[in-house]
């Protein structure tokens, strides 16, 4: 309570006193007259109580000192409106949080039941398409949209808890290349327990990228920045990869719209979770390109530290300028090592670069990455190793999205079919089944159960064989999304909105 409100209670507290002390004065069992001025005091106590209870319950929610800063912006629609006092709700092992689940990335769930069919339970059409993955927190779906809008869903029947819009998106006709119509929210948001904030990056009409951070339970927004930095021209920069929670902080991404028009360059961005202080901004050292635009953002290790794969640069030959490589960085997004394959010039000029898939943390300190390249590389997260410093190198695949991991064994998903890779002791790669080369999106791991969608297709594969044991057509969806397992259900982004699929 403020102290204004308990000053206020307190005062209530006396009025009522004080008409009870009077009715005891003056109240006879028979004088009409005196029930009557009780009968006044009583309703001026009682209305007096009520006037402050409102009182006080709307400096609950008034907003203090310590508000975010706000940008000047299209109008922001809320619906339901709440104003009640929020409770932060507790999240469980089976929550969603981040994309894959957690920090690392591995997009794993040990007590999935193994599915013997697929069936949908529900489907829902939203404000536009979901790129993003949903996340799950306590009994509310949350999903992205493509509309610059947020939904919490029921996840039992799919309807709407909350649906908040943060500003117009950006029409493809006022972008100068790209591939997204409209441009809005892209990247998968991420959930910060401590705050009860969920928090996405929007493109809107303007052009300009925005941070926002709703309350979970009620959708009402509590953070809102603007996030373009150091001169980066909005209409050139897109924000697709996922946002990450650590350190107190969300870090998201930038890379270019499809078709590397215009000048971009890639950069990792850090804000608080108040929304409060200067933005922490890393620029891939480069004069033009260097996107950093895999669908998994940013994976941290135990220490808080940044992975991050990046793409093609503008630069063939002479001194590397940090693209297509893997980056480590500081929790203050300072830089603290690297990786480039030997062929990053011709892979630059080839636009054949590791920027597609997001790196892969493994137990024994090892790291796994890839790309369009072709080639897989086995990294020893002490040390990266520079240019061509790889502890493994094998032909796998070209290999665009997001892997999931159990253990030391990778799921990769490649564009010729999903491919199991395990990784041993010494950080050497074995290469197990792969999938029909229909089966190419971004898996994520359920029980012994690998999930993967693509080309409007949803299929369970044994995650020890390969073999498909289930499939259920959903519907088109963009090539990059990802599923979020939740208890026996499993939901999927579509170009629609969102569909509820049953493991039974």
């Amino acid at each position: 309570m403020t102290d204004a409100f308990t000053w206020e209670f307190i005062a209530a507290l006396v009025s009522i006193a004080l008409t009870r002390i009077l009715s005891s004065l003056f109240c006879k069992e028979n004088n009409r007259y005196s029930r009557r001025r009780i009968g006044t005091y009583v309703t001026w106590a009682s209305m007096s109580l009520l006037l402050v209870f409102l009182s006080a319950c709307s400096g609950l929610t008034s907003s203090n000192g310590d508000a975010p800063p706000t940008i000047t912006s299209p109008s922001l629609t809320v619906s339901p409106q709440s104003t009640a006092i929020s409770i932060t709700p507790n999240t469980s092992s089976t929550d969603w949080t981040t994309y894959h689940a957690n920090n690392q990335r591995t997009g794993y769930i040990p007590g999935t039941p193994d599915p013997h069919s697929l069936s949908k339970i529900w489907s829902i059409q939203l404000d536009g398409s979901v790129y993003a993955e949903p996340l799950v927190v306590g009994n509310r779906v949350i999903v992205a949209t493509e509309g610059d809008s947020l939904y919490a869903l029921d996840p039992n029947t799919g309807s709407v808890q909350w649906h908040v819009h943060v500003g117009t998106p950006v029409p493809l006709s006022s972008l100068p290349c790209g591939n997204i119509d409209p441009l809005g929210i892209t990247g998968t948001p991420v959930y910060d327990p401590a705050t009860g904030l969920v928090f996405a990056v929007a493109e809107i009409s303007g052009p300009a990228h925005i941070l926002v951070g709703l309350d979970v339970t009620t959708g009402q927004v509590k953070v809102r920045r603007l996030v373009d930095t150091d001169g980066m021209d909005p209409r050139a920069h897109q924000q697709r990869p996922a946002l990450t929670l650590a350190n107190g902080m969300v870090y998201f991404t930038y890379g270019g719209l499809d078709g590397d028009c215009s000048d971009y360059i890639g950069r990792v961005v850090a804000s608080r979770t108040n929304g409060q202080g200067p933005l922490l901004v890393y620029r891939v050292p480069t004069p033009r390109e260097g996107g950093i635009w895999a669908t998994p953002g940013p994976s941290v290790d135990a220490s808080g530290n940044l992975y991050v794969s990046v793409g093609n640069g503008a630069i063939t030959d002479g001194q590397w300028d940090h693209s297509d490589s893997v980056l480590k960085l500081s929790p203050s997004l300072q830089l603290i090592d690297a990786f480039a394959p030997t062929s990053w010039g011709q892979d630059n000029a080839n636009d054949a670069d590791l920027g597609s898939q997001g790196p892969v943390l493994l137990p024994g300190n090892f790291i796994f990455a890839a790309g369009k390249s072709g080639n897989g590389y086995v990294l020893n997260a002490s040390h990266l190793g520079g240019i061509g410093g790889s502890i493994d190198e094998q032909s796998v695949c070209r290999s665009f999205g997001g892997a999931a991991t159990v253990g030391s064994t990778i799921f990769v998903p490649c564009t010729d079919g999903l491919l199991q890779i395990a990784v041993n002791a010494s950080g050497h790669m074995h290469q197990g089944w792969q999938a029909s080369g229909d089966i190419v999106g971004s898996p994520v791991v359920g029980g012994h159960t690998v999930y993967s969608f693509s080309q409007g297709v949803m299929h369970a594969l044994n995650m020890n064989s390969g073999q498909v044991v289930a499939s259920l057509h959903v519907g088109s969806a963009n090539r990059f999304v990802t599923p979020t397992i939740y208890g026996t259900s499993i939901f999927i982004g579509t170009n629609a909105g969102i569909t509820a699929i049953k493991i039974s």
